[in-house]
């Protein structure tokens, strides 16, 4: 027998007091809210999240967003941060890959990082910044939560506890970008495919990596003749199954061999600034990150 409970909050994030009503049942939080006299709009939240930066966050803070955290279907080419414009949601995700890229004024773009379901879009709202020259869309669809950004800056404001926990995930964003700057300027194309393989494994559910060879030439920074090489040479060693759109991972640990220090460095620092294990959780992160210094140290000498 299932157990529901129910009570109103007022909310006065707008001008006109909100009513709401939150019931709580064994599938998870659905919510009910009334906007400035309209028709009352529900939704559904699962009692645990799949993203991970929802899940490493206090119980109290995360009570905070939980009312606010509207789920959306995120479809592939969706955007969701646009360039130079303002912000106005934040997205985490549960489901899927976002892609950050940036463009030259002559339209070419490159992926600089990307988001799964260990993180969340926007991130220059959180150094009080409205707006970015980079875009975020999906790149492999998906699902997550919707939050508005007016919202999150006073929940910030409110709690030092959220608002450090945000930061670190920032933090781990920016090495993810250093970690692709080291790729694109010391890595062979195919040791920069193995490394972004990896962080799609890292980000899906099983052994598929769904991937179309427009997206990695975007990612890698190669024409798509090259991606069809690269793809050709690392499924020769038996490392993927290459498929129309998509690649199966066969062996894991030979692409990690692969990627050399290319992989692992913002991964480790992930999970000790976040705390818990990211991705796969197979340790190989963690060592890939000592490998990482190495390997750099050795190039400059």
């Amino acid at each position: 027998m299932s157990i529901a409970v129910a009570f109103v909050c007022l909310h006065a994030y707008t001008d006109v007091m909100v009513p709401q009503i939150l019931a709580w049942h064994p599938e998870g939080l659905t919510i009910v809210s009334r906007r400035n006299g309209g028709d009352a709009v529900s939704h559904s939240i699962p009692m645990e999240f799949r993203n991970q930066l929802l899940r490493s966050l206090r119980r109290e803070d995360l009570a905070r967003l939980e009312p606010h955290l509207e789920p959306v279907d995120l479809k592939i080419k969706d955007i969701l941060v646009e360039q130079d414009k303002p912000i106005e949601h934040v997205y985490f995700v549960e489901e899927g890959i976002a892609s950050v890229v940036t463009v030259s004024p002559a339209g070419r773009t490159l992926e600089v990082s990307n988001v799964g379901r260990e993180g969340m879009t926007g991130i220059s709202i959180l150094f009080d910044v409205d707006r970015t020259p980079l875009r975020t869309f999906m790149q492999v669809a998906g699902s997550g939560f919707r939050f508005p950004v007016e919202v999150l800056l006073k929940e910030m404001e409110a709690s030092p506890s959220l608002r450090r926990k945000l930061l670190r995930y920032a933090h781990t964003v920016m090495i993810q970008t250093s970690d692709t700057a080291l790729a694109l300027g010391h890595y062979t194309v195919n040791q920069r495919l193995a490394r972004w393989i990896l962080m799609g494994h890292d980000r899906a559910d099983g052994n598929d990596v769904p991937l179309t060879h427009e997206f990695l030439a975007l990612m890698l920074g190669v024409r798509r003749a090259g991606v069809s090489i690269a793809l050709a040479i690392i499924e020769g060693e038996g490392m993927i199954r290459a498929m129309r759109g998509h690649v199966v991972v066969r062996d894991r640990a030979a692409l990690i061999d692969m990627a050399g220090g290319s992989y692992g460095l913002s991964e480790a620092e992930y999970a000790r600034v976040l705390g818990g294990s990211f991705g796969r959780g197979d340790g190989f992160a963690e060592r890939q990150h000592q490998q990482s210094f190495s390997g750099l140290i050795t190039d400059f000498n």
